[in-house]
């Protein structure tokens, strides 16, 4: 029996999967958050391993997470975030006002902060929003 090759996309067949533009996986492949193809120039395919890490970049980017701690995700410097919830699930957001005008809405558990980080993470974005 013989096994079944690994199925290999295109660039506009990535895109098309993913929903994910031409220049943002250039870019993406360029920050080093997407495994460059494999092969080169015109011959240059990407694989399920692509795929994968393009979803990935996706579901994490709706969840709000930045693409500087969605890199660091990847290459394993920290740990995974929790799932974004699904649609009707319950979620306990702080509304923190930091000056007038001025509010944050932060849910640290999606963010994955403790209680300390998140308090200090207030006390630093208070800090930085005072009137000079």
């Amino acid at each position: 029996m013989s096994e079944t090759p690994e199925p290999t996309f295109g660039i506009d067949e990535l895109c098309s999967l993913t929903g994910v533009a031409r220049r943002t996986v250039r870019f993406y492949t360029q920050k080093g958050l997407l495994d460059p193809p494999e092969g080169e120039r015109r011959g240059a395919y990407y694989t399920r391993r692509h795929l994968e890490q393009l979803l990935l970049i996706r579901k994490w980017q709706a969840a709000g997470v930045s693409l500087e701690r969605i890199g660091r995700l990847l290459r394993g410097e920290e740990i995974e975030l929790p799932p974004a919830p699904e649609p009707g699930a319950i979620e306990v957001w702080s509304r923190v006002t930091l000056r007038p005008g001025l509010e944050l809405h932060l849910e640290p558990g999606r963010l994955g902060l403790t209680p300390e980080q998140a308090r200090e993470l207030i006390q630093r974005l208070m800090a930085a929003s005072e009137p000079r």
